[in-house]
């Protein structure tokens, strides 16, 4: 697309960044919505008369939609539209919050968030692509990077507006905050995204996956999922561990949500780096166990603020390198299903995650039991990464010739 602007319904849209801000915008949206449980959850779990497991399964049953629906996601997309299935992505998103704005029941607050998070994953899902569309041949590392951050500045943002938000008005101008970014990315898509002339697309029948395909990508996933797994036990059960300590709810949020404003910079650093070097694997390895070691100690010491700030700078280097992971073991023609597996296995494993932090903490008496958790299963992956390139290695193995 030129430099020089264009007309979409009758408003001026200068460049493909402008259309990479909207989806950055609306991605947020999507991230402000899922950290706001943990955000506000001591308040939270005194309005609903909930337990910290509870709470965990609040906070994971958001992705438990991506089990179903991140592997038909790219089909739903080319078969309705990219951007008419996100606009009806965000409605969800907006529905599920208004629903959870209507009734403090514990029943009506999972079916929001399971309305939500049907949303929010194909939103995730789909935008991926709108991204690629824009950007294939072109700044696509860039753009990447600056839309992936769209998740960390989401979170962080809730971490530090909404535990305000609920000490001065109560939750339930929470939800509406939510649901009031979630209809500015509804009304930015709807006005100011199109998509672009020349879309990227792929001719031929989708190719099929061999088995050791398939298991080198849930290696890969199952990476992913329990890098996320760590990140997550610090933005929404970090914030708890620090009210237990005496902090007010607004000091906690914004304290831990440095990590994720720092995690907005360590991430493309990360992906640069790995790029750079060309070692992402121990970029992977040492960003992995940097980040347990550094959450074992947020759990357990004194000095909070020094170890927020190295957390946020270790815990977003292996993020680039992790999700390079699939792009070697798939062809152009498998990427499609292939990155479905990926995200199914991804959203499967992510609900898990966060309810077992939050029955650890309940079990144990303190939310930095979930932290510990959230150490132990970033040092699970490099063991991950390990399976993924024996896997890698027997696939690229030649085939011997029979003898004659």
């Amino acid at each position: 697309m030129p430099l020089a602007a264009r007309r979409l319904g009758g408003i001026q849209v200068r460049s493909r960044w402008t259309i990479l801000a909207v989806l950055f915008v609306a991605r947020a949206a999507f991230a402000f919505q899922f950290g706001s449980v943990g955000a506000v959850a001591p308040q939270l779990g005194q309005s609903l008369g909930a337990s910290l497991a509870d709470i965990g399964i609040l906070i994971g049953i958001y992705f438990a939609p991506g089990v179903l629906l991140a592997f038909p996601g790219g089909a739903i997309g080319r078969r309705y539209g990219d951007k008419a299935t996100v606009l009806a992505a965000i409605l969800a998103m907006l529905a599920g919050e208004l629903l959870m704005t209507a009734s403090a029941s514990w029943s009506v607050q999972i079916a929001g968030r399971l309305i939500a998070g049907t949303g929010g994953i194909l939103l995730s899902v789909l935008m991926t692509k709108m991204v690629a569309d824009w950007f294939a041949g072109r700044e696509i590392a860039t753009a990447m990077a600056i839309f992936v951050n769209s998740w960390p500045v989401g979170i962080a943002i809730s971490l530090m507006l909404l535990p305000w938000i609920a000490t001065r008005f109560g939750l339930h101008l929470v939800n509406l905050a939510v649901a009031g970014w979630i209809l500015i990315g509804l009304v930015l898509m709807a006005f100011f995204y199109r998509a672009p002339e020349a879309a990227v697309s792929v001719d031929g029948e989708p190719g099929s996956v061999t088995s050791e395909t398939v298991h080198a990508v849930i290696a890969a996933s199952s990476i992913w999922c329990l890098y996320n797994v760590g990140l997550v036990m610090i933005f929404s059960f970090g914030p708890t561990m620090l009210v237990e300590r005496g902090w007010s709810m607004a000091a906690a949020g914004s304290t831990i949500s440095i990590v994720l404003w720092l995690t907005a910079i360590s991430v493309p650093f990360g992906g640069f780096l790995a790029d750079l070097t060309k070692r992402g694997e121990a970029i992977i390895v040492v960003g992995c166990i940097g980040f347990a070691l550094l959450t074992v100690l947020l759990s357990r010491s004194g000095q909070v603020l020094p170890v927020v700030m190295a957390i946020g700078t270790v815990c977003g280097l292996p993020a680039g390198a992790i999700m390079s992971l699939p792009a070697r073991v798939l062809e152009p023609k498998t990427r499609a299903i292939g990155m479905g597996i990926f995200y199914t296995t991804f959203y499967a494993g992510s609900p898990v995650g966060s309810a077992i932090g939050g029955k650890l903490s309940t079990s144990l008496g303190s939310a930095s039991a979930a932290l510990d958790f959230g150490a132990v299963a970033l040092l699970v992956c490099p063991v991950i990464l390990l399976l993924f390139r024996r896997v890698v290695a027997g696939r690229n193995r030649p085939t011997a010739l029979p003898s004659t």
